[in-house]
């Protein structure tokens, strides 16, 4: 591989590597089309797929054709009217609502915390080493992930060297790539120390135990407790994530993604008086509707429906 080769893959993230291989993939081989191709032919794929694939994987398969284009120095078909008019024909007679997980409440942070500590206490008494490993990890993940608001690939990212946590006073994560940095210049997050649910003295507690200096902060346990050199798959985190909620009583699991961490702190902060520019200079965010998809809206006739507590009549 040539130095500008090296470069030019650095400038995408692997996830996104990953999938517009996949896409040039299902047009060539599960569609039979040709490459380079014309505006015909991807008009005619986004209307054979127009049923099967949702609006938003359409609009990815373009931009990962698209890309394949300029890349090899071919003009871009996507661009061509034609397939602008055959997507937006998609979207008014496919229409679809966005389905968003489930935002993670405080209250029920409280109950996973208070399931964790429970299941730390009783794995120390029996000397499951590997179960004490794996439930501290998963609540210095859980707290991390809420009040830092982090997305689910941050997580699995995050490197040891790159966090500066001092018990009481708070941490800082630096991240060499985000997905709201489009410079690829690094952002340094800093998330507080709590009297309460405390994501740094959660942290602090994983690294020790399990004696990590560099590297993946969170790595998968295996059943003798051997720590694995690499981070968690992004693929393993909903999986892990249902799992620990189940396992305390969270109901409707199936609901809960990755994304339900930052859906959480999101909505945490809005109903705490935080207004959208604080929130997203906090998280991350780049344009107020970012923002606002994550934000569970108050029920503004909450006090006012049947079955609402009211005032006793004298």
């Amino acid at each position: 591989m040539s130095t500008v080769d090296l470069y030019l893959r650095a400038a995408r993230r692997d996830n996104t590597e990953r999938s517009y291989q996949a896409a040039v993939r299902h047009f060539e081989v599960e569609w039979g089309g040709w490459l380079p191709a014309n505006s015909d032919s991807i008009a005619r794929y986004l209307a054979d797929n127009a049923e099967a694939l949702s609006i938003n994987t359409l609009q990815q398969r373009l931009a990962a054709l698209a890309n394949w284009h300029q890349t090899h120095g071919f003009p871009d078909p996507t661009k061509a009217q034609v397939v602008r008019k055959v997507l937006k024909g998609i979207r008014t007679l496919h229409p679809a609502q966005e389905k968003q997980a489930r935002p993670l409440q405080l209250e029920q942070i409280g109950l996973l915390v208070h399931w964790l500590d429970g299941a730390i206490a009783a794995a120390q008494v029996v000397q499951r080493e590997a179960e004490v490993l794996r439930y501290t990890r998963d609540r210095a993940l859980l707290l991390l992930g809420f009040w830092r608001g982090f997305r689910g690939d941050e997580l699995a990212r995050l490197q040891v060297q790159h966090v500066d946590a001092v018990a009481g006073k708070g941490m800082s994560c630096f991240l060499p790539q985000s997905k709201g940095d489009r410079e690829a210049r690094g952002r340094t997050f800093k998330a507080p120390a709590l009297q309460e649910f405390c994501p740094v003295n959660a942290y602090l507690a994983w690294i020790t135990l399990a004696g990590l200096t560099e590297g993946p902060v969170f790595r998968a346990v295996d059943r003798w407790g051997n720590l694995s050199d690499s981070g968690l798959h992004i693929n393993s985190l909903v999986p892990l994530l249902r799992s620990l909620f189940d396992a305390a009583g969270i109901p409707f699991v199936e609901q809960y993604s990755g994304h339900s961490l930052r859906r959480g702190f999101a909505t945490w902060a809005t109903s705490n008086g935080w207004d959208v520019k604080t929130l997203m200079e906090y998280v991350g965010w780049r344009d107020v509707q970012s923002a606002m998809r994550y934000v569970e809206s108050s029920d503004p006739f909450a006090a006012m429906r049947q079955g609402a507590s009211t005032a006793s009549s004298t």
